[in-house]
């Protein structure tokens, strides 16, 4: 009798924790609407990411002294030109201290999409930037469909763009 009730209260926990789990995975960090912000781009012009409500968007939190950041903008350099013309539009979030290295790294590796200066308000927005590169998925709907923390797999990040759009 006592082994049955105890089965019985353990089944129960189980199903309540799995139930628990299932809700914070689709109300995580995943499936919320991306956190939107208007900050200075580059050139000076405002940028306010819910205007780009409609399109696939790859938000990547970035710096100029970031080495996996680094190797991973020629990609998306890459990646915006293959599918720009289909909805993609990526956005760097700087978090340098200035514009002025983003400047020269912006026009040394050609970037071909926007680049806003974050500041540590962006980041907290976004769950914390306590390490780069950290990127974000963010599908037509606005909802992050996303997050990738640290350097991104190209080709698994391709297909997950390719699905979006």
């Amino acid at each position: 009798m006592v082994r049955s009730k105890l089965a019985l209260v353990v089944i129960v926990v189980v199903v309540i924790g799995v139930g628990l789990y299932s809700m914070r995975r689709k109300h995580g960090p995943e499936h919320r609407p991306a956190p939107d912000f208007n900050l200075p781009q580059l050139n000076g012009q405002t940028l306010q990411l819910s205007s780009y409500r409609g399109k696939v968007v790859l938000l990547d939190f970035w710096a100029t002294w970031c080495v996996p950041c680094r190797a991973e903008i020629p990609h998306f350099v890459e990646l915006q030109q293959k599918y720009g013309d289909r909805g993609l539009q990526i956005i760097g979030v700087s978090m340098d201290d200035s514009p002025e290295p983003v400047r020269d790294f912006y026009q040394q590796f050609h970037m071909n999409y926007p680049v806003v200066m974050g500041t540590a308000k962006t980041g907290e927005l976004y769950g914390g930037v306590l390490g780069l590169p950290i990127a974000f998925v963010i599908g037509k709907d606005g909802l992050i469909d996303s997050k990738k923390i640290g350097a991104a797999d190209m080709a698994i990040l391709e297909r997950e763009i390719e699905k979006l759009l």
